[in-house]
C-alpha cells in the first residue's frame, strides 16, 4: 500500500494536504479530499471568492473539486462519500440544486449535509469533503 499527499494551492503547504491518494490495494485507488471551499487557490490564504453568494461559492468548490480528482485520476463519477458543511442550514435547499446541476445526472454518493456555526474563514458559507474510489 502507498500512501501520497498532494497540496495544489501554494499557501496549503504544510498546513494541510488538500488531498491524499492510497494505491496498491488491488485494482483500485482511494482519494480523500480535505474540505474544499472558496478559497481562492491562487490567491493569498484566507482569500475567499463569492462573498455573501452562496450558489457561486458552491459551485467554485464543485469546479474545485473536479479539477482534484481530475487530476488523481478521477471524476465526481468516482466519489463515494461526501460530508457538505454548510454555515446557513437555509441553504439545503440551494446546495442540493447546485450539487444536482454538477453531477448532471451521475450517480450520487452517500452524503451527509450538516449545519455549523462557522468554517475556516468566516466568508465562507460551503466547505465539502470528498472521497472517491479510482480505477487504476
Amino acid at each position: 500500500m502507498e500512501k501520497r499527499s498532494y497540496n495544489y494551492s501554494a499557501w496549503t503547504k504544510g498546513i494541510f494536504s488538500e488531498a491524499v491518494t492510497v494505491t496498491n490495494m488491488g485494482k483500485g485507488k482511494l482519494v480523500f479530499l480535505a474540505g474544499i471551499g472558496a478559497e481562492d487557490e491562487n490567491g493569498p490564504r484566507g482569500n475567499i471568492r463569492h462573498k455573501g453568494d452562496f450558489i457561486a461559492q458552491c459551485n467554485y468548490a464543485y469546479d474545485k473539486i473536479k479539477r482534484a480528482l481530475a487530476a488523481n485520476g478521477s471524476s465526481l463519477r468516482d466519489a463515494v462519500k461526501m460530508t457538505v458543511y454548510v454555515t446557513d442550514i437555509r441553504y439545503r435547499l440551494d446546495w442540493a440544486k447546485c450539487s444536482g446541476e454538477n453531477f448532471a445526472g451521475e450517480t450520487v454518493p452517500s452524503q451527509t449535509l450538516l449545519g455549523i456555526s462557522q468554517l475556516a474563514f468566516p466568508e465562507m458559507m460551503i466547505e465539502i469533503d470528498v472521497t472517491a474510489v479510482a480505477r487504476e
